[in-house]
């Protein structure tokens, strides 16, 4: 008996032997067992995918001898022949033979007749869309309305050349090319059948070079096996196929990770003996990079396409998700100049070295990426971030030692040890002008530092020290309006309720300048004094003026104007006992202790280490710029043992870390006395710590909240928005607040 191919020998008999096409065969095998058969069927897609199949199979089903079914005996008369290719009453048409309206008329000719043999009379017409116009326009009658025992089973690989018409009367069934996986398992099991030892890489570049088309695959298999002598084995399928070895592809990438232009060009010259296509060598490379952008993002759904999915993980994460961008990009852009090039080597060449010359310099080894890759949320402590409401603050009467405030150098917080002196130099005022007019005056604000039962720890900068209560009256500026900030705490009894809180000088100068334009100043109420002594109540170095006051805006001018009544002012709600305050009359403001001089940014601290606080006092007068800058500001303090000092970045910023803006670092620490070795390592950032970016954005946050809120208490204002219906635009307010930050 002569051999038979294995395309043939292996064809699919039924519906359940059918390989990727489960969308048709469920169709076809549903219609047949509820028995809503249509009289017009069209088979489409690419070669080798099981059209023809198909249109057999359900011959097959039509005239089975055990009656119509989904599942064909495959042992009576009609199943033996319909496989064999002998049943009468299956007419198979080459329509690229007979595309003459003649030879369609001629088979239209015996449509009226009933089946010989068989229960239906089947028109199978392969390639239909060769048929001639005539011929289409002489099958319309017949394909709408067909007599009973006639199916038309059409197939074809181009349904665009189809008339409308004609698809219009069938039911159309569009197949699936065969992805790489499928062919491979399918071979797979064949190869087992027959007994032909098989390397399963050489399945894959089977599998790969048939393209989508299963046929193609089994053709190419018995091909495999006549050159390998009855085996297939990888090395005989790629010479077989003439194709480039992949594991070369990987080596190149390997030497790109690696950031070795030698080993890179040794490869070149290794590829370049076995004459390979340049072109085709950076079409390899960009669906290799193609699929380690996937690895990176979604490990799970990276394909196996050449059996190369563990060593492409493992390279995924030696590359950087913008580096790997990076190179498709590049390589698709050296595939296209690559008919420009001198020669295709040289294109080649031109474009690896292209890929390392655009790559960040100064990064000293690749950086090792996690999979999968994820967004990382940055700004963990962003100035809309919630906190308890200001109007839960305990007492002021409860401690002495809470009026240590923490003290800035222009709008920056810095630890002040000596403050609990001064509790004992005046009662608390709001207001009073400066017994030195050199010294900066302390001004209550409507954000009032909380009090604190114990000294500041050394994280006196971040969110989980006690001044979270200072924050919380603000929220997001760019997102909620900014809340009405805390005034001073109320005492117990009215008597001895302090005026309410007011701006600080710098930003009341704008008030000064509108009460010029209206011709009046504000009115000056009368503060109240306490019936008791009690500790001046603490106010936070941040809203100290870094200058001395001028004369044209002493505070004496701009005490707190009378609040009109609550029910009449649009104005925002006021703090519980904003209203008492305003109601009391207020004698002559007491004098209000003097603040400490603005300090100098913290230095290291006693043992000569640099902590965290210390840090973010310090960073500011740095004089970092730029790239550099931002990375500074993305880093807190690790560890400082005296000569070594490690800073932990910010993973979400790792991409602009190189070692020249190391460097710039620890020269400009070492302008600031201190002198360490640097190190920066990228990790996750713990919760709770601000980075100098994050204490910039919050303190920003306050100042534009401190401005607006100044805006609003001023009474001109306030008195255009109930009278005019003005309208104040947050979002407008700038701060005269220094930035030194």
């Amino acid at each position: 008996m002569s051999y038979q191919v294995l395309a043939r020998k292996w064809r699919p008999r039924n519906f359940h032997e059918l390989i990727g096409q489960e969308h048709v065969s469920r169709a076809l095998v549903n219609a047949l067992d509820q028995g809503r058969l249509h009289h017009a069927y069209l088979f489409t897609g690419t070669r080798g995918v099981g059209k023809t199949t198909l249109a057999r199979i359900l011959a097959k089903c039509l005239n089975c001898e055990e009656g119509v079914s989904s599942r064909p005996c495959g042992v009576c008369g009609t199943c033996r022949e319909i496989d064999d290719g002998r049943f009468v009453d299956l007419i198979e048409v080459d329509a690229a033979s007979r595309t003459k309206v003649e030879d369609t008329r001629e088979l239209l000719d015996n449509v009226q007749y009933a089946p010989t043999q068989g229960r239906y009379k089947v028109y199978l017409i392969d390639e239909v869309h060769m048929l001639s116009t005539h011929s289409f326009n002489a099958l319309l009658k017949t394909l709408e309305e067909p007599p009973p025992h006639v199916k038309f089973l059409l197939a074809t690989t181009d349904p665009q050349k189809l008339p409308v018409t004609i698809l219009s009367r069938c039911l159309q069934f569009t197949l699936k090319n065969m992805p790489p996986v499928r062919v491979v398992e399918h071979l797979s099991d064949i190869l087992a059948r027959e007994e032909v030892s098989f390397e399963e890489d050489a399945l894959w570049l089977l599998g790969k070079a048939a393209d989508g088309s299963m046929r193609d695959a089994m053709s190419l298999t018995d091909q495999a096996i006549a050159f390998g002598h009855g085996q297939v084995r990888r090395e005989d399928v790629a010479a077989m196929l003439g194709t480039l070895d992949h594991r070369h592809v990987l080596a190149l990438l390997e030497c790109l990770a690696s950031l070795d232009a030698a080993s890179l060009l040794a490869e070149v010259a290794t590829l370049a003996e076995q004459g390979p296509d340049y072109g085709g060598v950076l079409d390899d490379m960009a669906s290799v990079f193609h699929r380690l952008a996937i690895a990176q993002m979604v490990p799970s759904a990276l394909d196996n396409g050449h059996g190369d999915r563990d060593a492409l993980l493992a390279l995924a994460s030696r590359f950087t998700g913008e580096d790997v961008q990076l190179y498709y990009q590049i390589a698709l852009q050296g595939r296209g100049d690559m008919a420009n090039a001198p020669d295709a080597r040289t294109a080649l060449e031109m474009t690896l070295l292209r890929m390392l010359a655009f790559r960040p310099q100064g990064v000293p080894r690749p950086a090792q990426t996690p999979l999968p890759m994820t967004g990382q949320a940055e700004g963990a402590n962003a100035p809309g971030a919630q906190a308890p409401a200001p109007v839960q603050q305990a007492p002021v009467q409860e401690a002495p030692v809470q009026q240590a405030p923490v003290q800035e150098a222009p709008v920056q917080q810095a630890p002040v040890q000596e403050a609990p002196a001064q509790p004992q130099q005046a009662p608390a005022a709001p207001v009073a002008p400066a017994p030195q007019p050199a010294a900066p005056v302390a001004a209550p604000a409507t954000d009032a530092q909380p009090p604190m039962a114990d000294e500041p720890p050394p994280w006196a900068t971040t969110e989980d020290v006690p001044q979270d209560a200072r924050d919380a009256g603000f929220r997001d500026v760019a997102q909620d309006a900014p809340q009405p900030a805390a005034a001073p705490v109320s005492a117990p009894a009215p008597e001895q309720t302090a005026a309410p809180a007011q701006a600080p000088a710098a930003p009341s100068s704008a008030m000064s300048r509108l009460s010029a334009a209206f011709g009046s100043a504000p009115a000056q109420p009368e503060a109240a004094e306490s019936s008791a002594p009690q500790p001046a109540e603490a106010v936070p170095a941040a809203l100290e003026p870094a200058e001395p006051v001028p004369a044209a805006l002493e505070p004496a001018e701009y005490s707190a104007p009378a609040q009109p009544e609550p029910a009449a002012s649009p104005a925002p709600e006021p703090v519980a006992n904003e209203p008492a305050v305003a109601e009391q009359p207020m004698p002559e403001p007491a004098p209000a202790p003097v603040a400490a001089p603005t300090s100098a940014p913290s230095a290291p601290s006693a043992d000569g280490r640099l902590n965290h606080a210390a840090w973010l006092e310090l960073f500011p007068s740095l004089g970092l710029g730029g790239i550099t800058r931002n990375i500074g500001a993305h880093c807190l303090v690790e560890h400082d043992d005296g000569t070594h000092l490690k800073l932990r970045l910010d993973p979400a910023q790792s991409a602009m870390m190189a070692e020249v803006h190391q460097e710039r670092i620890r020269k400009a620490l070492a302008g600031q006395g201190v002198e360490r070795a640097l190190e920066i390592s990228v990790a996750p950032l713990p919760e709770g710590l601000e980075t100098p970016h994050s204490r910039r954005i919050r303190l920003l946050g306050e100042r534009h909240a401190r401005a607006v809120e100044a805006l609003r208490a001023d009474p001109h204002i306030q008195s255009m928005e109930q009278q005019l219906g003005a309208r104040l635009i947050e979002e407008s307010v700038n701060s005269f607040e220094p930035d030194n930050f």
